[in-house]
């Protein structure tokens, strides 16, 4: 298997990639096998694109729509590669609503876990933003990490964007 952190790079064949400009910096999309695979920080300087696959034009204009607050959920096909564990958790991320958070402990409950293998899984999501692990939050609603550029100020500002409640 190959790592969640390395977004992008799969066993499904050649890898895509397309950077969009946001406002927490620029993204890199990678699509492999018609899915989303990674989204990551700026990968590469100078980083030119070809012309962008459906897939990734379509993320590319569900991105732009987020950050403008035209969307409130993803509706584009992903393929995140990583256990069955952090695949459940991804999918208890997926299912946290624009706007609303939850903490660690409560997302944990609600996937018979425990608070900190939750917050592994969320540090090893290779596709933040789309996968939204800044939806989680400490106990008491207080902010704590994030894996993403920036860390906890882009999460602030991701959730700011969402207009959700964050305590501290």
């Amino acid at each position: 298997m190959v790592s969640a952190r390395k977004p992008g790079f799969t066993n499904q064949g050649p890898v895509s990639r397309l950077t969009v400009t946001s406002p927490v910096g620029n993204l890199t999309l990678f699509e492999a096998g018609g899915k989303i695979t990674g989204l990551t920080w700026a990968a590469g300087k100078g980083l030119r694109n070809a012309k962008p696959t459906p897939v990734l034009a379509e993320a590319r204009d569900q991105i732009t729509a987020y950050f403008k607050g035209e969307l409130k959920k993803f509706s584009l096909p992903i393929a995140p590669d990583g256990t069955q564990f952090q695949r459940g958790v991804w999918q208890g991320l997926s299912n946290i609503s624009f706007g609303k958070t939850l903490s660690y402990g409560e997302l944990a409950k609600k996937i018979s876990s425990s608070p900190r293998a939750v917050g592994g899984a969320c540090g090893a999501n290779p596709i933040p933003i789309i996968i939204p692990c800044h939806r989680v939050l400490g106990a008491n609603g207080t902010l704590h990490g994030y894996s993403g550029h920036g860390g906890i100020e882009t999460k602030a500002l991701l959730l700011r964007l969402e207009d959700a409640p964050v305590n501290g």
